[in-house]
């Protein structure tokens, strides 16, 4: 029997189910990989705010992905939440030897505002896993957090800091759109060959919660199936607007709702 593919999610734990580790996990089965978790962090939260943080110890945090790389071999990983310098070192230390594409979401804050991230832990996040990423997925606030810039407010500022994270390290990013203005969304694909953008008509809900982690993991469940790169990210970003049209379907808590990450499947 051919195993089945199968992906590997390295992440914090969202007790509402709607972002982390949960978002991630629904994504790749809504998308026909098999996953695999090593969580970082235990989070209290529900579609209101984050109330409390546990960080998992790196030696835990190891420990899983030891495992999973022992015996499942996933032909993806993604990355989101990591909390601490300490997580992200064990992390960087444990894909040692990984030859599979891995996709990097800077999980920095939280929908509800909350800080997801140590502050003094961002210098690390860019000096050891940044340049590991094949694919780093960032909104502008992330990405100009991670330059020490204003975020960007035009299409141009938008592609010079995509291409200023490339010079960080990273093999490609995935520039976000969610947070500009106007009618459309616009994802730009930005690699050393130019920049690509994909646009989606912007859809008026305030059931957006864990959009940012169930992208990154949509484009890695591409990936692990043997997607091209523009390939992965133009079909994620695809099954994410079908997921977000159809939120306001699932009516899931009072303030900032999941997507729906089976909208393809429930009936």
């Amino acid at each position: 029997m051919t195993p089945h593919v199968s992906a590997l999610t390295i992440a914090g734990s969202d007790s509402g189910g709607g972002a982390g580790v949960q978002a991630d996990l629904k994504t790749f089965s809504a998308l026909g990989v098999y996953g695999t978790s090593a969580i970082t962090a235990i989070t209290a939260q529900n579609t209101r705010g984050v109330f409390a943080v546990e960080a998992v110890s790196p030696a835990m945090v190891s420990a899983q992905i030891a495992a999973v790389l022992d015996d499942i071999a996933p032909q993806a990983i993604k990355i989101g939440m990591l909390a601490s310098a300490e997580i992200i070192a064990a992390v960087a230390a444990a894909l040692r030897g990984y030859g599979g594409p891995v996709v990097l979401d800077p999980v920095m804050v939280a929908k509800s505002g909350d800080p997801l991230l140590a502050e003094e832990a961002e210098a690390a996040l860019i000096e050891s896993l940044l340049p590991r990423a094949d694919v780093l997925t960032p909104n502008l606030p992330e990405a100009a957090r991670l330059l020490g810039r204003d975020p960007a407010r035009t299409p141009e500022e938008a592609e010079a800091q995509g291409r200023a994270l490339l010079g960080l390290g990273a093999g490609a990013v995935v520039m976000k759109g969610g947070h500009a203005a106007g009618p459309t969304c616009i994802d730009r694909l930005v690699t050393a060959s130019g920049v690509l953008a994909m646009e989606q008509p912007r859809l008026a809900t305030r059931n957006t919660h864990g959009t940012g982690c169930s992208l990154s993991s949509a484009i890695a469940a591409a990936l692990a199936k043997g997607a091209t790169l523009e390939a992965a990210v133009r079909q994620a970003q695809s099954w994410l607007h079908g997921a977000i049209r159809a939120a306001d379907g699932l009516g899931i808590g009072s303030g900032h709702g999941p997507v729906h990450h089976f909208h393809e499947v429930w009936t």
